[in-house]
């Protein structure tokens, strides 16, 4: 398309069709075995440190301190944080992160079944980004995006994840893998914390403890040390972004502003409606970037942002959601939008097509 001709919009509204899911999951593309792989390595990972806690509880706790109740304490707070990361890994991988279900065909005048493109093509723009996937041929709604490894669309897509079984992070699995997240830093910092109580022990009464504990225990700290500050500088930026409503792609991705901005006049100007990110100039997309980290398009304040994601509606909500059950609020193919970003919407698009004119 030449920049010289804007492209318009056409509106479509997905809100008053009746919807069948898009395809069967024996239709989906079956994966190689080698994808799984990185699922395999996550579950050792987890269960690799399990051995060596025993030991360290064992010896230290019982043998050493003669403390039974102390390491009964910590042996259910492990074992409980590592029930909670199973069920949150097990939700991730079995459950579909949101599939994007397709309009019903309908009946013409003479009680003939229309197909799905004769039905839409009247007053549907299959161009317009955002609105339909050329891949899947199927509506793309709010927030959705095409996962080119799964070969799908998924709802409220957050990012691909090849650690849990090479699935999409989506609208009905974002809570279990928050939840999954946040129970293993807390596991981590938990084991790091309690066997670097151990260690100071054993230098501190080195004739009380025999040989072979401080070495678990030196090797514990270490590895929850690392999965602290590796997994635990993740947890931190999903939790951001859980409590500003933002998926991973829409964090990284200013350029997703454009499919939200307002019509745009028809004449007098080079962009296309909605504008196109390689038509911008550099003084165009710096504007959209600085729109981008003034606006939260979903932030609907931060105690709501919670209760959408983790799905309670309930003051005590969050109990049941401790063990990473349910999904996000909503049929993920609708959001509140954040009062505010109209007008920063209107004012972007008022800068883009200034900024055009001085091309």
């Amino acid at each position: 398309m030449s920049p010289s001709t804007p492209r318009s919009r056409n509106s479509f509204s997905l809100d008053s069709t009746t919807y069948v899911h898009a395809s069967e999951p024996d239709e989906l593309p079956r994966k190689p075995w080698y994808h799984y792989l990185p699922l395999l390595g996550t579950v050792s990972l987890i269960l690799a440190p399990q051995p060596s806690l025993l030991i360290v509880l064992v010896n230290h706790h019982l043998r050493t301190l003669e403390a039974p109740l102390t390491f009964i304490v910590h042996l259910l707070a492990i074992y409980i944080l590592t029930f909670m990361i199973f069920t949150s890994l097990i939700i991730c991988v079995a459950r579909d992160p949101g599939p994007v279900a397709l309009p019903e065909s309908s009946l013409d005048e003479d009680g003939e079944q229309v197909g799905l493109t004769e039905a839409l093509s009247a007053d549907f723009d299959f161009s317009a980004p955002g609105k339909w996937c050329r891949k899947c041929w199927a509506p793309k709604p709010e927030r959705t995006h095409h996962c080119t490894y799964c070969g799908r669309c998924v709802l409220k897509m957050d990012h691909h994840c090849p650690w849990i079984g090479s699935k999409c992070i989506g609208h009905r699995t974002y809570p279990a893998f928050l939840h999954f997240l946040c129970c293993i830093t807390l596991l981590a910092v938990y084991v790091a914390t309690l066997n670097l109580f151990v260690i100071l022990y054993a230098f501190q009464n080195p004739f009380r403890v025999d040989s072979f504990t401080p070495i678990h225990a030196i090797c514990l700290f270490f590895f929850g040390a690392i999965f602290t500050l590796v997994i635990g500088s993740f947890t931190i930026y999903h939790i951001y972004l859980a409590v500003t409503n933002q998926t991973t792609i829409e964090s990284l991705s200013p350029f997703l502003l454009l499919r939200h901005l307002p019509p745009l006049p028809t004449d007098g100007h080079s962009l296309s409606d909605p504008p196109l990110e390689p038509e911008l100039s550099y003084s165009q997309r710096r504007l959209v970037k600085d729109a981008h980290s003034s606006i939260r398009l979903y932030d609907v304040g931060w105690k709501r942002n919670i209760a959408q994601i983790w799905g309670w509606d309930r003051p005590y909500g969050w109990v049941y959601r401790m063990f990473g059950i349910g999904a996000c609020q909503g049929d993920g193919r609708s959001f509140p939008r954040n009062p505010a970003s109209d007008d920063v919407l209107a004012r972007l698009a008022k800068e883009l097509l200034e900024a055009d004119k001085d091309r």
